[in-house]
């Protein structure tokens, strides 16, 4: 196998937002702690859905005010001053413009997905900005996207954001296609999983060659590996039942990075908690990793945080991220017993491990996978 690319990709500079609060050091104690952040909602009236609860941080937050914290925030970690942020394009995963479904017709070009990165970027003070819409792989497909360029040397770096905030149309389209969980619960790969429940999720991460960074003396945070994107062309909602597409992202991941499936130490699962998609990605990971899919270790988090959309790729980054370095590994919460359909070795009691390598998958409607492979620092 040999490495596809040119230069190493760092992770220098990583801010996030959950449903446990602001910070990594807010969500690594969410974790920790193993218990669901799903709560009532309150944010809109859910009075006539099926299911009422979320996971959301209190009050009405505001999605641009959360996202330029989260890019500041991000950049100021990895020490980029007026001159970096001005040479460093903006990779955005979001829905859009919040303020989209109720603007006029006239005032709705102001208000897309490339309109709300460019403005962003402006406030920020970074560079050309780029919109990714492509829901819960929109993320890691603009950290792969990212990641591609810095390691053909087509930039020296990338900050990636991405943000959704539980709102009021989302969260409909999921009830009445009754894809939400009415028990309350995430029960990934799991017996008696009924469905998903939506969180709020946003962060930022600010990626660099390691030139780059060592040129500026910064320690890094991680090594992104590798990486890995296809497609399932199978259905517009529902996976391949045989998980083919998450299965070739995870052994490009793999083959980027110049490992094999024993290397692996720990799995952050799409999991989203229903009945195909988990039996899915158990079949693509026994493809993908072989006989080590029966003995590394996974869990899925969105049973904690929720189902964060757009911004699942940069949340669930940063949960992979503190598999990495905090010394435990992530419960795989909601679980109740197991389905045959999903045998896999699940983080179900606290596992402290420190491992070399952990991957982060994520999957979405139109069968699109992704799976991003995180290193310790170099």
């Amino acid at each position: 196998m040999t490495r596809a690319g040119k230069t190493d990709v760092l992770i220098t500079g990583l801010a996030v937002l959950s449903a446990f609060g602001r910070g990594l050091g807010a969500l690594a104690a969410g974790l920790d702690a193993g218990r669901p952040a799903f709560a009532p909602v309150t944010r809109f009236d859910v009075s006539g859905r099926r299911v009422g609860v979320a996971a959301t941080v209190p009050g009405s937050p505001d999605l641009d005010d959360e996202l330029w914290w989260l890019v500041d925030e991000a950049c100021d970690e990895a020490k980029l001053g007026t001159a970096e942020r001005a040479g460093a394009p903006l990779f955005l995963a979001v829905h859009g413009d919040p303020r989209l479904a109720r603007a006029k017709p006239a005032q709705r070009p102001r208000h897309g997905g490339s309109a709300f990165a460019a403005g962003l970027a402006e406030h920020t003070g970074l560079g050309p900005a780029r919109a990714y819409t492509s829901a819960c792989v929109a993320a890691s497909t603009a950290i792969a996207d990212a990641a591609g360029a810095i390691s053909r040397g087509e930039t020296d770096r990338v900050v990636v954001a991405g943000g959704y905030l539980v709102e009021p149309d989302q969260y409909a389209l999921f009830d009445a296609g009754r894809a939400l969980a009415a028990d309350g619960f995430v029960r990934p790969f799991s017996a008696g999983r009924r469905g998903l429940l939506l969180g709020d999720g946003a962060g930022a991460v600010v990626l660099e060659s390691a030139a780059a960074a060592g040129a500026r003396g910064i320690e890094p945070l991680a090594r992104l590996a590798g990486w890995g994107r296809a497609g399932d062309a199978h259905h517009p909602c529902q996976p391949h039942p045989r998980g083919r597409g998450l299965a070739r992202a995870v052994t490009d991941a793999l083959r980027r990075a110049e490992i094999g499936p024993a290397d692996l130490g720990y799995v952050n699962a799409h999991g989203s908690g229903t009945a195909q998609s988990d039996a899915a990605e158990t079949l693509a990971l026994r493809t993908a990793l072989g006989e080590c899919a029966a003995t590394v270790p996974v869990s899925s988090t969105k049973a904690l945080h929720g189902q964060a959309l757009e911004a699942s790729g940069i949340l669930e980054l940063a949960v992979t991220l503190h598999a990495l370095r905090g010394g435990r590994l992530p419960v795989n919460a909601g679980f109740l017993e197991p389905d045959e359909d999903c045998a896999l070795n699940l983080v179900l009691t606290e596992t402290k491990a420190s491992p070399a390598y952990a991957l982060s998958l994520n999957a979405a409607f139109g069968g699109s996978n992704t799976a991003l492979l995180l290193g310790t620092a170099p």
